[in-house]
């Protein structure tokens, strides 16, 4: 196990020039920037002691400046060399550059297109690191492919299994590839080999859904996706206090409507509305908390869709919602911090910002998705609220309803 005594350091190299994804590293990967996700895995991990970004962009060393968490001095920015900030530059050479500057006992390189890395990663392959005394550790990705190589004729030829003899997946033990995500070593090993990892190397091994580097845009889809849902697991555990919900407000357009605009051959507006987010209103009613709508619009589409799922409160051709919201809180002596709204525009950022929970719509403006607490996987009109609705009532105890 890790001697108290040793000083572990976390390198996080990230370089401003990115051809296939511009400024990549601090692009918004599920609403934070990419980089935030490498970081929290290094601030959180138990056996490291400093975390280190090194970058030669000024962009993202004002990103880094603004990382809101409580890291107490242990995040710290490093300026990288032009030399070691080209297209050809090598990591092992932005590595070897920083350790002659900050020396430690160990040190991981961290890679920040890996954001599906965690700190329960970092710890259990440090734990593994220590208990065997390796010089490195890398973490790898079990695959279970079959591989081929070319040959000069045009022909391939299986490398990992053989024609006649082909496995069933369930009964291959598959191969392992570096995912990128971490590297562990020994300080004095990086320093003789100029290498990220060198002498006895031992392995941790990720879940298969790490095995992806965000290189291309394609990549950033993928990878962000995985992230999306991962983390909506684990708000559905850790969004709320039991109870501290007391009303729920949401937008119209856009959030219980998908924001199309509709009309007959008469020309009558219509509206489409979704019948499991009236389900969800319902339950959140039976379990008294408070509804509201507050929106923009001003029809008898919106007045009569309140009147059939039994919402007194609506604020039609609503044009300050904080306003609105105000007189809501007089009327059943409130605060804000009892308060969750959910909206998908700009028109909603000033509310949003003042509830104690705020939630935006799948397909709600980026701004409006940067700003909230939880982004919902479903889009406006698509049940969006209705997953709102079973994640309050999960995590308050007062109902089993789960979104599927």
């Amino acid at each position: 196990m890790k001697n108290e005594k040793k000083k572990v350091i976390a390198f996080i190299p990230v370089r401003g020039g990115s051809k296939s994804i511009p400024l990549k590293n601090i692009k918004k990967m599920n609403g934070r920037p990419l980089v935030y996700w490498a970081i929290d895995a290094a601030l959180q991990c138990e056996h490291i002691d400093e975390v280190y970004v090194s970058t030669d962009s000024i962009e993202i060393e004002n990103s880094i400046s603004c990382y809101d968490k409580n890291h107490n001095g242990k995040l710290k920015c490093v300026k990288r060399s032009p030399e070691n900030a080209t297209d050809t530059s090598t990591t092992e050479s932005v590595l070897m550059e920083f350790v002659k500057e900050v020396k430690s006992n160990e040190i991981v390189l961290i890679q920040a297109t890996s954001p599906l890395l965690q700190a329960k990663d970092l710890d259990a392959a440090f734990k593994k690191f220590y208990l065997n005394n390796f010089d490195s550790l890398l973490s790898l990705v079990r695959q279970k492919r079959f591989v081929w190589r070319e040959n000069n004729n045009e022909t391939v030829h299986p490398v990992n299994y053989k024609v006649e003899s082909r496995l069933r997946r369930q009964d291959f033990d598959g191969y392992l590839v570096e995912n990128g995500a971490f590297y562990i070593s020994k300080y004095d090993a990086v320093i003789e080999s100029r290498l990220r990892i060198s002498g006895e190397i031992g392995h941790y091994e990720m879940p298969e859904e790490t095995y992806v580097e965000i290189d291309e845009p394609e990549d950033w889809l993928i990878v962000e996706e995985i992230l999306r849902k991962r983390v909506t697991q684990t708000s559905k555990k850790t969004i709320l206090k039991p109870g501290k919900i007391k009303l729920f407000a949401t937008d119209c357009d856009g959030v219980l409507t998908d924001a199309g605009m509709y009309y007959s051959d008469a020309g009558d507006m219509l509206k489409k509305f979704n019948t499991k987010d009236g389900m969800g209103l319902s339950m959140l009613k039976n379990n008294n908390i408070i509804l509201a709508i507050l929106t923009g619009e001003n029809t008898e589409i919106v007045k009569k869709r309140a009147e059939k799922l039994g919402i007194k409160e609506v604020y039609l051709g609503c044009k300050d919602k904080v306003a609105a919201m105000d007189k809501l809180l007089d009327k059943y002596n409130l605060s804000y911090e009892n308060v969750a709204y959910i909206g998908d525009d700009i028109n909603d950022l000033e509310l949003l910002k003042k509830v104690g929970y705020s939630f935006s719509v799948a397909d709600a403006m980026q701004i409006v998705k940067d700003s909230v607490d939880y982004v919902t996987l479903r889009r406006g009109g698509e049940g969006a609220v209705r997953e709102v609705a079973d994640l309050l009532l999960l995590k308050d105890g007062r109902d089993n309803n789960e979104f599927n």
